[in-house]
């Protein structure tokens, strides 16, 4: 019942947010919600901490971006074609990750992510430092103008509900089932016959795939793929917005992301001490909210109830 809720607000919020909010920013923050809920995915049900996901984020934007500017891709075929290239990078990254356990996975991912990082910005055509400029937004299939801000939003609106679709059909079937058993006691799982690194690999490579969704899709809203986007500290802010948000819950990246993403924007004129603020703000929300805001609502109602 408190899913059906929160699915019922996020939905009338996201429908009426252009009335009351600058269209461009709310769809920035619905990419980073999708980016956060595709992380989740892995490390809330599946136990796997990657320090690597920019690397979806940002190779799926670079992607995008050429394919709609060089090759004349539609805007959906373009982000499809970002999210394509973050599955298979996913897969690569998967196979030569997943056997680790703990901070040797970490490690991995953003050892792996930091090779991806190097590409973008010594490869010719993403622009370096400079980024990819001038990605068209173009029209969507071929009958809406994707340059109309409002057009713009609610496909982008869209691409999140779908990608939020996915993500919580994933977690309540019996592959999130076994994706928790083997969070819990892998050693258990695999006693059952469960083959741990296949459902490991699966969940790495659907986590990547939506991430690097949520990437392509900011690339053709600000028609720009930039070089922080593939960047270390884009996974670091993913992993706050998951963690602030709630943990292992399904609605909390997204609030976490909101969240996140507010106070970023709020706190900008304080410069370089908006990292400290945020910072401060994840330290007292992991000694004060260890289960993020939405698991505290989620364990104050089940004490109410109870």
């Amino acid at each position: 019942m408190t899913n059906r809720i929160l699915f019922i607000l996020m939905l009338v919020a996201g429908l009426t947010a252009p009335l009351y909010a600058y269209p461009v920013f709310v769809m920035d923050l619905l990419c980073f919600a999708l980016f956060a809920c595709a992380f989740n995915l892995l490390l809330g049900y599946a136990g796997l901490l990657s320090f690597g996901h920019a690397a979806f984020f940002g190779g799926a934007a670079y992607i995008t971006g050429y394919v709609t500017k060089e090759w004349g891709f539609t805007p959906l075929l373009g982000i499809l074609a970002g999210a394509a290239f973050a599955m298979v990078l996913g897969a690569v990254f998967g196979f030569l990750a997943i056997r680790r356990q703990g901070i040797y996975f970490a490690m991995v991912t953003l050892a792996l992510a930091q090779i991806i990082y190097f590409l973008a910005l010594q490869m010719p055509f993403t622009g370096g430092e400079n980024g990819l400029q001038g990605i068209p937004r173009g029209h969507l299939f071929g009958l809406i103008d994707l340059n109309n801000s409002l057009a713009m939003y609610y496909f982008v609106f869209a691409i999140f509900l779908i990608g939020f679709g996915i993500i919580y059909r994933t977690i309540h079937s019996p592959f999130g089932e076994v994706l928790q058993a083997i969070r819990e006691n892998e050693s258990r799982a695999l006693s059952l016959g469960y083959d741990v690194d296949h459902f490991k690999l699966l969940a790495f490579v659907i986590s990547a795939t939506l991430a690097g969704l949520a990437g392509a899709t900011k690339a053709i809203i600000f028609q720009f793929a930039a070089l922080t986007n593939a960047h270390w500290q884009t996974s670091g802010e993913v992993i706050l917005m998951t963690l602030v948000g709630g943990l292992g819950t399904v609605f909390g990246p997204v609030l976490g992301a909101i969240t996140v993403g507010a106070l970023s924007h709020e706190l900008s004129a304080f410069g370089s001490w908006v990292q400290v603020i945020l910072g401060t703000i994840f330290v007292v929300c992991v000694m004060v909210f260890r289960r993020g805001i939405i698991g505290e609502i989620q364990r104050l109602a089940s004490r109410k109830r109870g």
